[in-house]
């Protein structure tokens, strides 16, 4: 079974999102982690379908470990985002773990990316539906 970890932090809004959208999907089996930088992002995650989560920088850094997949806001590669919820040592753990790492564009954080043209989230998680579909068939 693969273990795909969705990463959020503040009100776990777009982690909710993420969840809820992978949940429609008939993927193979697999467990579905909430890996939050706070409690309400771990809750709201979890109160969206997660099967389990954990909350702060050992369970972000445990679960990038054991990880078949990453998924989250680009923002999570950068220590500091998330106003300041996303330290170094989760950057770190993220960036550097073995999983596939499927990461939505936002231009926040003061990240912007080179190429991303302007479509609508609901577009950009039916693209992350579909680079899921390639990792798990």
């Amino acid at each position: 079974m693969k273990r795909l970890v969705v990463i959020d932090g503040q009100g776990g809004g777009l982690g909710k999102t993420i969840i809820e959208r992978i949940r429609k999907e008939p993927f193979q089996k697999y467990e579905l982690i909430a890996a939050g930088t706070n409690a309400v992002a771990t809750a709201t995650m979890i109160r969206a379908g997660a099967d389990a989560g954990a909350t702060g920088e050992s369970a972000i850094i445990w679960n990038c470990r054991h990880a078949d997949v990453v998924v989250g806001a680009v923002g999570i590669l950068a220590a500091g985002s998330m106003l300041g919820e996303l330290n170094e040592n989760m950057a770190l753990a993220i960036g550097s773990c073995e999983a596939v790492k499927i990461l939505i564009p936002f231009n926040t954080c003061r990240l912007e990316i080179a190429g991303i043209s302007e479509i609508s989230l609901s577009e950009r998680l039916d693209h992350m539906i579909d680079l899921l579909k390639h990792h798990f068939d």
